[in-house]
């Protein structure tokens, strides 16, 4: 099984062996480092918490809860919510952090605490540095039985969160409304049966649900990839619907389903928001090194910038930031759109791409039919003891030194028709191998040419 400790927080499986699974003890002893950071900076002494719909969640959000009280720490706790919306309140209230106990993606067995900081944002690396150090040197601080925080029971900040969607100037909620849109909506038995179903509502949808009874237990792989949605495929034809909508547990993914039950493409879907936003406002974007190659043909044709950053949300974040970016996010499903807050957020992705979809008064597949078209291949290699990754990163590097080779995240090798991307992933014990081309055929094929240097090493 696993447990992985980084900068952006603890992930693993539960129960097992502390130090290798997530256990209670792991559990305690992160967020006592994550309070114990807050409160060595300064910062308000009052957090944000909440949690997916997972089987473990209830037990691993007491655990730290009580830890945060124990260091007088003061406890707003959302219960079932979304990732976005913990990061929107830390904002509305003001708090000193957040913490969100999700594992995203990834199956029923993981967990997750992700650590935020007072902006709703998720902390940076150094930050992330000095929890990790407070682990290992064991300086941890509780406070006196007097001193104990207080707990409180938030409520309403989905329908909040929802509000302050609905108010973004660029969007013509009429238009919406209008269309009336058939949408099938895949839950996943989490929290997108709370806040995803009710936008859609709010924006005159007929909404037809699945798997919207938050018990945790994921009637498939929750990762939002065309093998796990055959469900929700099938759902959208019988329906007749307009089109299908798949989150992630803590709905901070977000991936379409067109009206013929063809997947729309979660790298496409930052690409379809993003042409919206430049066609209304303009400016420059940013996606990560593993995206697709469609977002920047996008902003070129609107005649902006676009950038890439580092894998990782905060790393988008603070190259959007550095480049003014007015969209920006991951090829995952990931939107952020920084005039509501710098976080992945499906519930805004979905309002902004439903105004795209309806102002250009198309079907899905017509839609997609307008931007450029590139197959990825998402691949990855299992890791073990005998794997050293940086000298397989260093192999792959050398042997395609004549193409452009970029080394900021891992290794990015560009052809004149493709890229491939490897890098160590901060989740799970494997190495991601992610390739682009126009055709399915040439990225398995720039991925075998990859493979085959990484095997000659070996």
């Amino acid at each position: 099984m696993t447990l992985i400790k980084s900068i952006s927080g603890i992930r693993g499986t539960i129960g097992g062996t502390q130090g290798e699974n997530l256990t209670p003890i792991d559990i305690v002893e992160c967020t006592a480092a994550y309070g114990t950071w807050l409160i060595n900076s300064g910062k308000t002494r009052k957090i944000i918490v909440g949690r997916d719909g997972r089987i473990s969640g209830p037990q691993v959000s007491q655990l730290a809860i009580n830890t945060l009280l124990l260091q007088g720490i003061e406890v707003v706790d959302l219960g079932l919510s979304t990732t976005p919306t913990v990061e929107m309140a830390v904002k509305y209230e003001s708090a000193g952090g957040g913490i969100i106990f999700t594992a995203s993606h990834n199956p029923k067995e993981y967990n997750a605490l992700k650590f935020l900081n007072e902006k709703g944002e998720f902390i940076s690396g150094d930050d992330g540095q000095k929890i990790l150090q407070l682990i290992e040197d064991k300086s941890l601080y509780f406070c006196g039985v007097e001193e104990i925080g207080k707990l409180s029971e938030g409520s309403d900040y989905i329908l909040r969160h929802i509000e302050d969607i609905l108010a973004i100037p660029i969007l013509d909620i009429e238009l919406i409304k209008d269309r009336s849109f058939t949408v099938v909506v895949d839950c996943i038995n989490s929290t997108g049966a709370i806040s995803v179903i009710p936008i859609l509502e709010r924006l005159n949808c007929k909404v037809i649900s699945i798997n919207e009874e938050m018990n945790g237990d994921f009637a498939h792989n929750p990762e939002p990839l065309a093998s796990h949605l055959t469900q929700l495929s099938e759902a959208v034809i019988s329906n007749n619907a307009d089109l299908g909508i798949a989150v992630d547990p803590d709905v901070d993914r977000l991936a379409f389903m067109c009206e013929d039950g063809v997947l729309f493409g979660e790298e496409y879907t930052l690409v379809a928001v993003a042409d919206f936003i430049l066609s209304r406002k303009g400016g420059n974007t940013v996606s990560n090194l593993s995206s697709t190659r469609a977002l920047a043909d996008v902003t070129r044709k609107h005649g902006y910038d676009y950038q890439a950053s580092s894998v990782g949300e905060v790393n988008v974040v603070n190259l959007m930031k550095e480049t003014n970016a007015v969209i920006g996010g991951e090829g995952n499903g990931g939107v952020i759109y920084p005039e509501l807050h710098y976080g992945r957020d499906a519930l805004v992705g979905i309002a902004l791409f439903l105004n795209l979809l309806a102002s250009k008064n198309c079907t899905m597949t017509e839609l997609k039919a307008t931007y450029p078209h590139y197959e990825m291949i998402k691949d990855k290699i299992q890791l073990t003891r005998d794997i050293n990754v940086n000298e397989v990163l260093h192999v792959v590097a050398d042997a395609f030194k004549e193409e452009k080779v970029n080394k900021v995240d891992g290794v990015k090798i560009d052809f004149e028709d493709g890229w491939v991307h490897l890098r160590k992933s901060n989740t799970e014990p494997i190495i991601r191998v992610y390739s682009e081309s126009k055709t399915k055929e040439r990225a398995e094929e720039l991925i075998s040419l990859v493979r085959d240097q990484i095997e000659i090493s070996n």
